[in-house]
């Protein structure tokens, strides 16, 4: 139920029967109506929503808009409406529509009945895909995974919310060249680790966490390497190390409140044929030609500024190849929408990955790719480059140690994906309004304080029926409904844009509006009605501030 869409439903009626009876009357002449919109300005003196519908009409009509907009005044009888208090014409024809406030008052009943579920809204037709992280399984996940992964879940939780059928991916890069650079990084450090003397490979991985992981298979599995040739160890190695690694990352995640519906393995691509598949029938389009031994596609077709290589000339398929079956693979999986989660630095890949998906015949804006910045980590003002524990890149296992999994889900969202975060821990930590996770959290355990203290005074709120909204007529408590009755069309608008922080950023302000009205008003006293009216406001604020955090992956605490 989302009481915006239901008032903009209500009024586009009424402007439609304002169109149609003015055509009666022939006072305006037209065949089509113009596809026009109403929305909530940004200016409170225009209303609490403005219609262009005049000004689209101006054409089709051939009347000045200004005109339009007057006929369709006369043509609406206030008195019919319930919800409307008056309406203006504004500049050349916008109309603009001013409410009273029984809408409002409504609108506790309908969050205390619909509890969790409010924020939800009508299901649509649309079955969306959302992959994110899909980080490399040769090492500890970082800061670029760990932002990717709040990003993507909640994007994932507001799809939901907006009614889209949601499914999560990741997709485990467990082929191709880098595996093989993993492979050949585990048979080194295991002669290494054994007593010979070999060279470790001048592009191998050479970070600690290899060195651990080898001790581990040898630790468990060192009689069975002994008494194998090579190359039959360097493949037990590297599928014993590929499920260490992807334990590790299901398991790190999940502390992060990450749970997937779908791990995709690309080794099933190279398995099954669909790579070689798809880059037949590329060829045979003539998307993809062959020049020095190597074919390539031919992403300038696309805009890209020069072709790029699939399959190189030792043979190999490259990252690029296999990316295209994958995506191919997504929407042959009956995806209406694809969304990806990657890093600012695949930004060159968006188009010919675009590109792709039209030489297969598919339609490329129903790919869409989510781009975010870096993170920087800060420590009393200072950059965080290493580990404590291990002397490189923080890692996100440790970040949740040391902030908890609220505070690092919380700051990875509340900016925009294409801007720069910088993670300052200290705040992250710090028990105080500065820190926008506590912040926020204290307004929810703020309320669940006045319901025990209400509980221990013996008070008790009335029924939802004989309590009367109405009595809520200070300032405050009217924009606090209004933000409650926002709550809903954010998740919509969010779900649209692909912007989970919209929903950080409402939360703070639902939280802000609280804490100020709060500080204004006693909510327990002597008047029993106004008393009741009160505690109902706190019970839908306190509703709609867990069910907006839940969206984030944050718990709501109700002691602080």
């Amino acid at each position: 139920m989302n009481p915006i869409e239901n008032l903009q439903s209500a009024l586009r009626k009424t402007i439609l029967d304002a169109l149609e009876l003015a055509r009666g009357k022939k006072l305006i002449n037209y065949d089509l109506i113009p596809d026009f919109v109403i929305e909530v300005p940004r200016e409170k003196q225009h209303g609490d929503f403005a219609c262009n519908v005049a000004m689209l009409m101006a054409r089709e009509a051939r009347m000045a808009p200004r005109k339009i907009a007057e006929i369709l005044l006369e043509m609406i009888d206030l008195k019919q409406q319930r919800h409307i208090n008056k309406i203006e014409i504004a500049g050349a024809g916008f109309i603009n529509i001013f409410l009273n406030n029984e809408w409002l008052y409504e609108l506790p009943a309908l969050v205390h009945k619909m509890g969790s579920r409010y924020g939800y809204n009508e299901k649509q037709n649309c079955k969306v895909q959302v992959e994110f992280v899909s980080a490399n399984p040769t090492g500890d996940l970082h800061m670029g995974n760990a932002r990717g992964g709040a990003i993507g879940d909640t994007l994932a939780n507001i799809l939901d919310r907006a009614g889209y059928d949601v499914e999560r991916e990741f997709y485990i890069n467990d082929a191709g060249n880098q595996i093989e650079i993993f492979a050949d990084s585990l048979a080194a450090r295991y002669l290494q680790l054994t007593g010979h003397d070999v060279e470790f490979p001048d592009n191998g991985y050479a970070g600690q966490d290899v060195i651990n992981t080898v001790k581990n298979i040898m630790a468990a599995h060192n009689d069975e390497l002994n008494n194998m040739p090579a190359d039959k160890r360097r493949e037990k190695i590297l599928a014993w190390a590929l499920e260490e690694k992807i334990r590790y990352i299901k398991k790190t995640l999940s502390e992060l409140g990450i749970e997937y519906d779908v791990w995709f393995s690309e080794k099933t691509l190279h398995e099954s044929g669909k790579l070689d598949k798809v880059m037949e029938y590329l060829q045979g389009k003539g998307y993809i030609y062959e020049k020095e031994g190597a074919l390539w596609f031919k992403t300038t077709l696309f805009g890209d500024e020069k072709d790029e290589v699939v399959r190189r000339a030792n043979g190999l398929p490259t990252y690029f190849a296999a990316d295209i079956a994958y995506h191919r693979d997504k929407f042959e999986r009956g995806f209406d929408w694809v969304i990806n989660v990657w890093g600012a630095d695949h930004h060159g890949h968006v188009a010919r990955m675009k590109g792709a998906m039209e030489a297969l015949g598919y339609n490329p804006d129903k790919l869409d790719i989510l781009l975010m910045q870096l993170v920087r980590l800060y420590r009393d003002g200072e950059i965080v480059r290493m580990s404590k524990r291990t002397g490189t890149t923080v890692s996100l296992d440790e970040l949740i140690e040391e902030v908890g999994r609220d505070a690092a889900r919380f700051f990875f969202v509340m900016r925009s994906p294409d801007s720069h975060l910088d993670f300052d821990m200290e705040l992250a930590k710090q028990k105080s309004q500065d820190n926008p996770v506590y912040y926020a959290q204290y307004a929810h355990a703020r309320i669940c304080s006045i319901f025990r203290q209400a509980a221990t005074a013996g008070v008790k709120m009335s029924a939802i029926d004989d309590i009367n909204p109405a009595l809520l007529t200070a300032e405050e408590e009217l924009e606090l409904l209004h933000k409650i009755a926002d709550f809903p069309e954010e998740i919509n608008i969010a779900a649209r844009t692909m912007a989970p922080h919209r929903i950080a950023r409402y939360i703070l302000d639902l939280a802000g509006m609280f804490h100020s009205y709060y500080n204004h008003y006693r909510v327990l006293s002597d008047d029993k009605d106004m008393q009741d009216a009160r505690l109902l406001l706190m019970d839908v604020t306190r509703t709609t501030i867990k069910n907006s955090l839940e969206v984030l992956g944050v718990n709501a605490p109700e002691h602080m």
